[in-house]
């Protein structure tokens, strides 16, 4: 009985060994996205992807013919946005540091473009990850494309001359 078990706790760690190899790059492309860091400088995306993976070895024995892929791109996807929701209220607020070109979208931008444009997840099944109209779905993609397409321009800074104030 023991040897059965073990059997099937080693099939079962090298079966995840295998997903994670195969599937970890891109999990972490995909959490990279998401937080808007850079790639070399990414601890929150590695937080994201570590948190998704633990998931998906939690419930590999259940998963009974699901993707395994899916479900840890859905958790990642919940996950971050739960936490920009804790942290800053709302989804479309918070605003990274400029630091990549997602970084001009709010969270909620961000994440339905990386689904969408990049994981190429379908609008009805973004939709219902997210619990939005599809409608919604398809007018924050339309937004965040043009935004990427054409990023807004700093302001340049007023150049103060005595007491006046003029533009550059």
């Amino acid at each position: 009985m023991r040897d059965q078990q073990a059997f099937r706790t080693a099939r079962r760690d090298d079966e995840f060994q295998a997903f994670v190899a195969g599937a970890a790059g891109r999990l972490l492309h995909t959490a990279t996205l998401l937080t808007a860091e850079v790639p070399d400088d990414n601890p929150r995306a590695r937080r994201l992807l570590t948190l998704a993976l633990a998931h998906t070895y939690a419930r590999w024995d259940g998963l009974r013919g699901e993707d395994p892929y899916d479900r840890a791109r859905r958790y990642l996807a919940t996950r971050f946005a739960h936490a920009a929701w804790q942290y800053h209220g709302a989804l479309r607020r918070a605003r990274p540091r400029p630091r990549s070109a997602l970084s001009h979208l709010s969270p909620q931008e961000r994440l339905v473009v990386v689904l969408r444009l990049y994981e190429g997840v379908a609008e009805r099944q973004t939709a219902a990850l997210l619990g939005l109209p599809v409608e919604r779905v398809r007018v924050l993609c339309d937004r965040a494309t043009a935004l990427l397409l054409h990023p807004p321009r700093d302001r340049a800074p007023a150049v103060v001359t005595g007491a006046k104030v003029a533009a550059p």
